[in-house]
């Protein structure tokens, strides 16, 4: 057997362990550089950028959200505030069943489903070490409840928060507004960094306007944290600043009187101050609790205000559009004198009916028989309409228009709130734009007394009305007076005055025309006018729902409610130097002078000081 035997190469040998040395080295020296130089790196050239990564994984920033202002009427009553609340809160981690806990506490406090799901779909946008509240204002009944069984309930507690509160309900709903949680669709416009930690917004009304002097600014906390993100210690904050707090020109007291007055009617009730344009009473019967709305109404509560044929979310004072009915007339007997169409001596005569010339229709005066022969003073004290079908044949569409337009209707009155109606101020562009049809006699004649196609808002009347009182002098309706927060007092708020240039001697005529009507014999209020020092000067209205037959016979008694006609009236006391102006829209009222005169002469008798007994509003 043969063997066989290697020689070794020393030198061979050693060449290669000396290169596997050199390799090795070369990698360490590779490595070590590299190593170097990443510390270079990371402790000089990226430090700042790493130290601030560093930090904020350590420092976590919390909101600080500012306490929303308060809301007050002219005389100081609060009509929205921050009352503290109790929630119940939960922190899921501190809780080792949450199912069975929140099942026991649903039968506890009797929890709806809606509520449970509200929380299950927050507390997982949330950690399991974050507070977070099943119920928010908590009952007297649900506290009592709730303490006596806490110690069986470990990680659910009670928690203090400032809750928005409407002490007024209904009475203040549609102008004071209300908040709500911020949905989906605002949070994509509200500014991020003001609203971080903020968990509603105003939805409507005063509280909508006005949302960011209320809201405030929002402040910080800086807090270090663990690895966990568990709070350990507050580093530095810097405070929010309060949200202003707004002082209104409405009267609460005044505003209660006309709601009331209102009864069981549906309607609006507008006053405002003729000297400044602050508005005194925004009333929209029927109003709603906004109170509800903060904490998240129940769906079928929501469901049932939508569907309500009053309509009470509905705000009638700056939405609602109505015929003006014979409150128009005062104005389309001033176009006559301004564009001397006529005299206010000229006299027509009234046989209770107006037919266009070659034309068989009768277009009748609401006074079987007529009213005879009449004056301008005596059309507008007695609303004789076969006087106006008169004059606004004389007109013509195209100079009411114009008129009317200085008045205001047909615009919106500028008034600080938003989602104001324009309502609608007809002309032949206006009917050929939107209904491709001429402009026919016929509904010139029935635009001089209020019907047809002109409509107006409760808050356009009282804005007519006050600058009628002014003689020519527009004022601007607003709501906020003024502000106040901690560091400064913002001064009232001013409104530019405009003139609408009318001879002295017309706009007297008018005026004196319209006292008339509330102290004259003849006069369509004169129920009002009783047992004061001063004049009021007024104009009624009755506007239609419905068109009637020709020959037909309107008998309220015989037809529904709803196709009532509605009662109107606009006025402004005293006569001989004005200081409040009244609209009020009565829905199927019938008459202006029986229902919605009253409720403005209750109105009118508290502002000036008056002790005299209510008015009762027959329905």
């Amino acid at each position: 057997m043969s063997r066989t035997y290697t020689i070794k190469n020393k030198l061979a040998e050693s060449r290669l362990f000396l290169n596997r040395i050199v390799a090795a080295f070369i990698l360490i020296l590779l490595l070590t550089s590299g190593l170097i130089v990443r510390l270079v790196y990371l402790q000089i050239v990226g430090h700042e950028h790493y130290a601030t990564l560093a930090k904020d994984n350590s420092i976590k920033i919390e909101p600080l959200v500012p306490t929303r202002g308060i809301i007050y009427d002219r005389h100081g009553k609060v009509l929205a505030d921050n009352t503290q609340s109790y929630s119940l809160d939960l922190i899921p981690e501190q809780i080792k069943d949450l199912d069975d806990t929140l099942q026991r506490l649903q039968k506890l406090l009797n929890i709806s489903d809606e509520k449970i799901d509200q929380f299950q779909k927050q507390r997982k946008r949330q950690k399991r070490f974050v507070s977070t509240p099943l119920l928010i204002s908590m009952t007297d009944e649900e506290l009592a409840k709730f303490a006596v069984v806490r110690p069986y309930f470990p990680g659910v507690d009670f928690q203090a928060r400032l809750v928005r509160h409407y002490p007024y309900a209904e009475l203040a709903s549609h102008v004071v507004g209300y908040v709500g949680r911020i949905n989906e669709a605002e949070m994509k416009t509200l500014p991020i960094a003001e609203y971080r930690g903020s968990s509603h917004v105003g939805k409507i009304g005063i509280e909508n306007t006005y949302e960011t002097e209320l809201h405030g600014k929002t402040g910080y906390a800086e807090i270090e944290t663990n690895v966990q993100a568990r709070a350990i210690n507050t580093v530095n904050s810097v405070l929010p600043v309060p949200g202003e707090n707004l002082y209104l020109t409405l009267d609460i007291d005044l505003q209660k009187t006309a709601y009331d007055a209102l009864g069981d009617f549906n309607g609006a009730v507008v006053a405002i101050d003729i000297k400044t344009g602050g508005v005194l009473v925004f009333v929209s019967r029927p109003g709603f609790d906004p109170n509800p709305f903060v904490i998240g109404i129940a769906n079928d509560a929501y469901q049932a205000l939508q569907s309500s044929e009053n309509q009470p979310l509905y705000n009638r004072a700056l939405r609602g559009l109505y015929p003006p009915g014979s409150t128009i007339k005062p104005f389309i007997a001033l176009a006559g004198l301004e564009y001397n169409a006529i005299s206010a001596e000229h006299k027509l005569f009234c046989p209770g009916y107006y037919q266009l010339p070659n034309v068989s229709h009768h277009y009748r005066d609401w006074k079987k028989g007529g009213h005879g022969s009449v004056n301008m003073s005596e059309a507008i004290t007695q609303s004789c309409d076969v006087y106006f079908y008169t004059l606004a044949s004389t007109l013509g569409i195209d100079r009411m228009h114009n008129f009317l337009q200085h008045f205001g209707f047909g615009e919106k009155t500028g008034i600080d709130l938003a989602g104001e109606k324009q309502g609608l101020l007809p002309s032949r562009e206006w009917k050929r734009s939107q209904h491709n049809q001429s402009w026919y006699p016929g509904e010139t004649l029935i635009t001089g007394i209020g019907q047809g196609f002109l409509q107006v808002t409760p808050m356009q009347l009282a804005k007519a009305a006050a600058t009628l009182a002014n003689k020519g002098k527009v004022v601007t309706p607003f709501l906020v007076k003024h502000t106040i927060n901690p560091d400064s007092v913002d001064p009232d708020m001013e409104t530019q005055l405009d003139n609408v240039e009318l001879k002295p001697e017309n706009i007297n005529t008018i005026i004196s025309a319209m006292v008339n009507v509330i102290h004259d014999p003849h006069g369509t209020a004169k129920s009002i006018g009783k047992d004061i020092n001063y004049q009021i000067a007024g104009k009624t209205g009755t506007a239609q729902v419905f068109n009637i037959k020709q020959d037909a016979k309107y008998n309220e008694n015989d037809i529904d409610f709803k196709l009532r006609d509605h009662a109107l009236f606009i006025s402004f006391a005293p006569a001989d130097d004005p200081k409040i102006a009244v609209a009020v829209i009565v829905e199927n009222g019938g008459h202006g002078g029986s229902v919605a005169a009253p409720i403005a002469g209750q109105v009118i008798k508290q502002y000036l000081g008056d002790n005299i007994p209510e008015t009762s509003v027959d329905r």
